[in-house]
């Protein structure tokens, strides 16, 4: 049995804060599709006390931006770029396209289409979160996205240079500096200035996230996001003081990142409580980290290896760090998560920032049904069919003739007909002409 050292919130009292929100989005988006352009340089000022003659950036304008970050952030971002590309090309790679006879001259096939034209929003508000253009637009050219829309806000009034290199490294076709729910409004629905897109990826705050919520089914959507969560897995041989240090790191996303523990070991439980308490105080990022670790955190003891897999996987967590003796049995164990990162010498750190690997994840539960970010989102997988062979003709036009009227589908038994008719000489008996 499970022994609860920490436990989060109770949930009503999120599921409450988020009704809010819904309702602001709900108007914005009502607002963008009225006025267009108009409301969202409202809402642009509003929120982000930003309003200038135009949101997109010209050549000219990204050029100069680029050209004013420190060349070793320049250098860091392109290495960062070409491991995430390299991966994305690697998931590019194990999808096949395919044609197939299954009878004489009837061909059947699979191809991949990718999607014309994308969305990537770049979180930026309080952090210039220069990953998620990395992850968003790199695999999206890897794709062969044709047009790639990138939108990221200001930072308190000012350019956000680091994250506009970022994206114009990645490749992005537009840059916007506009954010929240007015720029995946106006990428959604499209505005006199902005053609729409197809799919919108990218993480946001409950605004963004909501919004992308709301519009899906208009549009395409990576998934639905909702706060940073971390899940740590420790024996008793895992370092409290590692589990307390990657635990922070996510809880410093937001107020509302939940951090978690499981651990088959009290001690260890006990010691990184006790770690939390003497470290957290000076993080510069403890505003955020300090609610999320009071409000979210949970730490959790229980008996066996086996039953923290099992406990585990209840979660359906984001992030799913495993500090345990043997971090790869996390492989076979279990099968509800975003990402695993196995072994003390992995942290979620990297998978966020410099890995390669995607950090677009599913949270609150969505990895129960779902993967995270990868190049397949932006591909359409479509399949074709071809009949050339006139005995296969007759035979499947005979059988859609049988298997429709089973259906009571009279109309798509004819066209069954018609084919046995046209290869084979069938009769029509309900073609009285």
């Amino acid at each position: 049995m499970a022994e609860i050292l920490k436990q989060a919130v109770p949930k009503a009292e999120v599921a409450a804060s988020l009704d809010q929100v819904r309702q602001t989005v709900t108007g914005v988006i009502a607002d963008i599709r009225e006025r267009g352009d108009a409301a969202v340089r409202e809402y642009s000022g509003k929120f982000d006390k930003w309003s200038p003659d135009s949101f997109r950036l010209s050549a000219e304008e990204v050029e100069k931006i680029v050209a004013s970050v420190p060349q070793q952030v320049t250098d860091d971002i392109k290495f960062v770029q070409e491991q995430v590309r390299n991966f994305a090309r690697h998931q590019l790679d194990s999808m096949g396209e395919f044609e197939v006879e299954t009878l004489p001259g009837v061909k059947l096939g699979q191809k991949h289409i990718p999607v014309q034209a994308t969305g990537a929003y770049i979180p930026g508000g309080r952090y210039p979160l220069t990953a998620s253009a990395h992850m968003t637009i790199v695999t999206a050219k890897v794709a062969g996205v044709p047009r790639v829309v990138a939108c990221t806000p200001p930072i308190h009034g000012e350019i956000p240079a680091a994250t506009v290199a970022a994206m114009h490294l990645a490749g992005a076709d537009e840059i916007w500096l506009l954010g929240g729910v007015q720029a995946v409004a106006a990428m959604a629905v499209g505005t006199d200035t902005m053609e729409p897109v197809n799919l919108i990826a990218g993480p946001g705050n409950a605004y963004v996230a909501e919004a992308k919520r709301q519009l899906f089914g208009e549009i395409g959507i990576d998934l639905f996001a909702g706060p940073t969560e971390i899940l740590v897995l420790a024996d008793d041989q895992a370092d409290p003081f590692v589990c307390t240090v990657d635990l922070l790191s996510q809880a410093e996303h937001g107020p509302d990142s939940p951090a978690v523990l499981i651990t088959t070991s009290r001690e260890v439980a006990e010691k990184t409580i006790a770690e939390v308490d003497r470290i957290l105080p000076s993080m510069p990022t403890r505003d955020y980290a300090e609610p999320a670790w009071r409000n979210h955190g949970q730490v959790h003891v229980v008996d066996s290896i086996d039953e923290l897999y099992e406990l585990a996987d209840s979660f359906a967590f984001e992030h799913v760090e495993v500090l345990t003796a043997e971090p790869r049995l996390a492989l076979e164990k279990m099968t509800q998560y975003g990402a695993l990162f196995l072994g003390e010498g992995t942290c979620v750190s990297f998978g966020d920032k410099v890995i390669g690997t995607n950090h677009v994840l599913p949270t609150r539960g969505a990895a129960r049904y779902t993967g995270g970010l990868w190049v397949g989102k932006y591909l359409k997988t479509v399949t074709y069919q071809e009949v050339t062979d006139t005995g296969s003709q007759a035979l499947l036009g005979r059988l859609c003739g049988r298997a429709s009227r089973v259906e009571l589908f009279e109309g798509h038994a004819r066209s069954g007909d018609v084919r046995a008719a046209k290869a084979a000489g069938d009769e029509l008996p309900w073609n009285h002409a």
